[in-house]
């Protein structure tokens, strides 16, 4: 008998993500495919993570976090997200909104299971259900706006779904889904029995004028939601690695077990950082946060009309999908590469977002970079004009 790897491992493939950080970083050029998010950290986080180390704040904490950071997410969840959670049993912090998604699907979730992703879906949502043996199900939805209708979803149930996975606003696709669809996903999932895991952490970057709903909050959901967010992306920490999720006490017991045997806690000192951001950063603050990030998707959008590369503008997040037709090469992959090559910007190829052949004239944009970056990435993308 031969050592190998297991079955699980042989579904797992590295992440288009950073094979085109990898790509990129060989021919030094500007990173536009990961979403490393460049910018800078507030000055409360900053501080607060310094003083916590300074305090001494750098051992275990609790399996399900500080209990200053839980208490901190309780309000928000109040005062922003309309769901009321309990920070001593409705709350487990983890690494980052990944490992959060990760413990919810090995607590919840058996081999078998099927969960429906909405494509364009996020690989690591993916690739997480592969890792614990879930088997993905998919309702495509359809640019511009990448709607779907209920009877989609009704096509992608069988007696093995469990769950259905929202990702609001959306990476790749920047769809902010509204009340009307989450409604209709409500009462999917209520009718059906079913889970529903929802990645919120991009809810502070909202464009023109929209709101963001938590689906745990509509009526009926609160015991059947987990929701799970983070500040990686608000507060421009992507490394390091906090995030939550909200669920009922039922379900978070074993979702926080679940973070203990994964991860212990999540690094004791940032904890605190982030605790400190949430508590003392103002509501303007969000409000700036979304504007800019406006300017930075319009700048990028019209960069990509002015080569010939017409975008689906984003509704949310800080991401964008743009066509690439008539770049040379056969697949999203080899146009990305060929994209890399003309002007030295990386980005994600389409394929890395389909479980089909719906990608291929597809690439994706990070415009979470400083301005300065941006600009220089748009005026290399408009000399293919």
């Amino acid at each position: 008998m031969s050592l190998s790897l297991s079955k699980r491992a042989e579904q797992i493939v590295q992440a288009e993500i950073r094979a085109m950080t990898i790509e990129c970083e060989r021919v030094g050029g500007i990173n536009l495919a990961q979403g490393v998010c460049d910018t800078e950290v507030p000055l409360p986080v900053r501080r607060g993570a310094q003083v916590a180390i300074d305090q001494g704040v750098n051992s275990y904490t609790r399996f399900d976090g500080l209990a200053e950071l839980r208490e901190a997410i309780a309000q928000k969840m109040h005062d922003y997200n309309g769901i009321k959670a309990d920070p001593e049993t409705e709350i487990t912090v983890s690494a980052g909104s990944t490992g959060s998604f990760y413990c919810a699907c090995l607590a919840l979730l058996n081999p078998g299971d099927e969960v429906i992703l909405f494509e364009p879906y996020y690989g690591y949502h993916i690739n997480t259900l592969l890792a614990v043996e879930a088997i993905p199900a998919y309702v495509t939805m359809r640019p511009p706006d990448w709607t779907f209708t209920p009877g989609d979803m009704e096509k992608a149930i069988t007696p093995k779904t469990k769950g259905i996975m929202v990702n609001t606003p959306a990476n790749p696709s920047g769809k902010v889904f509204n009340r009307t669809e989450l409604e209709w996903i409500a009462d999917f999932a209520l009718r059906h029995d079913l889970f529903v895991f929802t990645d919120e952490i991009y809810e502070y970057f909202l464009y023109d004028g929209r709101d963001h709903i938590s689906p745990g909050s509509l009526p009926g959901m609160a015991d059947r939601t987990i929701t799970i967010s983070g500040f990686s992306k608000t507060f421009s920490i992507t490394g390091w690695r906090i995030g939550y999720s909200i669920s009922h006490a039922r379900w978070a017991q074993m979702i926080g077990y679940m973070n203990d045997l994964v991860y212990v806690c999540a690094p004791a000192p940032l904890q605190h950082g982030v605790a400190v951001g949430i508590r003392d950063l103002m509501p303007g603050f969000y409000r700036e946060l979304a504007a800019e990030y406006e300017r930075k998707r319009d700048r990028v959008c019209m960069a990509l009309q002015r080569a010939g590369l017409p975008p689906f503008v984003p509704q949310g997040a800080y991401y964008v999908l743009a066509d690439v037709s008539r770049l040379s090469g056969k697949t999203s992959k080899e146009k990305a590469m060929h994209l890399l090559s003309q002007t030295g910007v990386a980005s994600v190829p389409g394929e890395a977002f389909f479980h089909g052949a719906d990608g291929q004239s597809l690439v994706r944009f990070c415009f979470a970079k400083t301005d300065e970056e941006l600009e220089e990435a748009c005026r290399r993308i408009e000399r293919l004009a």
